[in-house]
């Protein structure tokens, strides 16, 4: 997904000039592109990322448009003040870009997993938050935010992960519907839409029919099509490389609980509050949290069934 990320920032940067990346010493073999064609757009702050942001939070005061780059956790966690009191309470133009969500650095053990960054910035005022699916979401997501005022979280994977087949319509807070199912909808966000493919395969072989939606924005939240999903479907489904709480599952809960007319099964898939005990890979540490597709798919069709 970073490439579609570097390819647009690449693009639109000769197009505008107050288009700023600031890396805080990481991306390297991405990067190089962008900062050789416009070294006057370019910053590497070293690993310090409280500068980082401080800095392109000074930038976008000037009225540039500034994106931030560093891997998993540390663009957010290390820096949340200067997030916080710089960047949002001024609601200037700062893209904060985390490559390697989740557990994307499952072998660098917990201090480098990116697992509460969407719970912590949705509380955040005047943020957008968005997780696209795959590269051409990721791609289409920069651009759609380069053009779109005031801070943003835009949360990539290193992975391809392709899943589209063509190019969809994006837009900021509008979900993109992948396929129309009528016994279950699985909305997923990240690369967690992979995923989200893979179970609607696994149920439909168990003649369960499962659409998937991906939610690449978190906020604002697209909810009429949670509604819509309520409405047309039996049960819902969140999918989400983070934690239980206060991400994309908590966010359909309370849509869920606060406007849908009738109650409808629901089960939230994602790290349940603790910190990965193990070190692996990915893949690992997903099926050591039954955020695997087989894993999902056993636990829906066994809870679907006991319902009918």
């Amino acid at each position: 997904m970073r490439n579609g990320l570097i390819k647009a920032l690449e693009e639109e940067g000769a197009k505008n000039k107050n288009l700023w990346l600031v890396v805080g010493d990481l991306g390297f073999s991405v990067i190089e592109k962008f900062e050789k064609s416009y070294p006057d757009q370019f910053l590497n702050t070293g690993p310090a990322e409280q500068n980082m942001t401080g800095i392109a939070a000074g930038l976008a005061a000037t009225g540039k448009t500034v994106f931030t780059y560093s891997i998993a956790n540390f663009p957010i966690m290390r820096c949340l003040e200067q997030i916080r009191n710089d960047v949002c309470y001024h609601n200037l133009d700062v893209k904060i870009v985390a490559v390697g969500a989740g557990f994307q650095y499952g072998a660098l053990a917990s201090s480098h997993h990116g697992t509460e960054d969407i719970g912590v910035l949705r509380t955040m005022p005047n943020m957008t938050i968005v997780a696209p699916g795959d590269r051409i979401e990721s791609e289409l997501a920069t651009r759609a935010l380069i053009y779109r005022p005031g801070p943003a979280y835009l949360r990539i994977s290193t992975e391809e992960a392709p899943i589209h087949k063509k190019i969809p319509k994006f837009e900021i807070g509008k979900a993109i519907t992948i396929r129309l199912g009528k016994d279950i909808t699985l909305i997923s966000t990240g690369s967690m839409l992979k995923t989200a493919v893979d179970v609607a395969e696994l149920l439909k072989a168990k003649k369960i029919d499962a659409g998937v939606i991906s939610m690449h924005t978190v906020k604002p939240l697209d909810e009429k099509a949670i509604l819509a999903a309520a409405k047309n479907t039996s049960a819902i489904a969140t999918l989400e490389e983070h934690q239980i709480y206060g991400g994309l599952g908590s966010a359909v809960s309370e849509v869920l609980a606060e406007q849908a007319p009738k109650k409808v099964p629901y089960f939230r898939f994602g790290i349940t509050d603790s910190f990965a005990k193990k070190i692996g890979s990915r893949d690992f540490l997903r099926k050591e949290f039954g955020l695997d597709a087989h894993s999902i798919a056993a636990r829906l069709s066994s809870a679907l069934r006991r319902r009918a």
